[in-house]
């Protein structure tokens, strides 16, 4: 559905006397409407107290440690942000091409896609699904893909 409106712009004069003089005439009508919008943000308020929501927690997800290493050629794909893994879209052993997409982040409703930065095989996948993630921290980690010679086969 699309909507086209136009928009007219007209040259005009702000008279703050006018101005006060509005707000003093509908100064009655204006208190009604604080009242009525205050009254409704304490019912709402008092919602959110009786069922919970007002101090919600969300169950962190496990710690990984951070002084794991690993082989020198490895290539590490960390997260660009803070947020969750949302989808994983390999598993240890996978065989993965440069710009081939890892995981899928989710951060402030956004999703955010982690590409491989290289070609490699996925030696170890940090976390799992529904996990908490830190910008900066490993998620996968690739390492390259060796291949063998055997009598003119590549």
């Amino acid at each position: 559905m699309e909507i086209r409106a136009s928009i007219r712009i007209e040259e005009s004069t702000f008279s703050l006397s006018d101005y006060q003089a509005f707000i003093d005439d509908n100064s009655d009508s204006i208190d009604d409407f604080k009242k009525i919008r205050n009254q409704a943000f304490e019912d709402e308020l008092a919602r959110w107290h009786a069922n919970g929501q007002f101090h919600f927690d969300t169950d962190e997800g496990e710690a990984v440690a951070t002084d794991i290493t690993w082989s020198e050629d490895a290539t590490v794909v960390d997260s660009p942000v803070s947020g969750s893994v949302w989808q994983t879209q390999v598993k240890v052993g996978d065989q993965v091409k440069a710009g081939q997409l890892l995981v899928v982040l989710e951060s402030m409703k956004m999703e955010i896609p982690i590409y491989a930065t290289s070609s490699g095989v996925v030696s170890d996948l940090l976390l799992k699904d529904g996990s908490r993630v830190n910008a900066g921290q490993a998620i996968v980690v690739l390492e390259e893909l060796v291949t063998e010679l055997v009598e003119g086969k590549a």
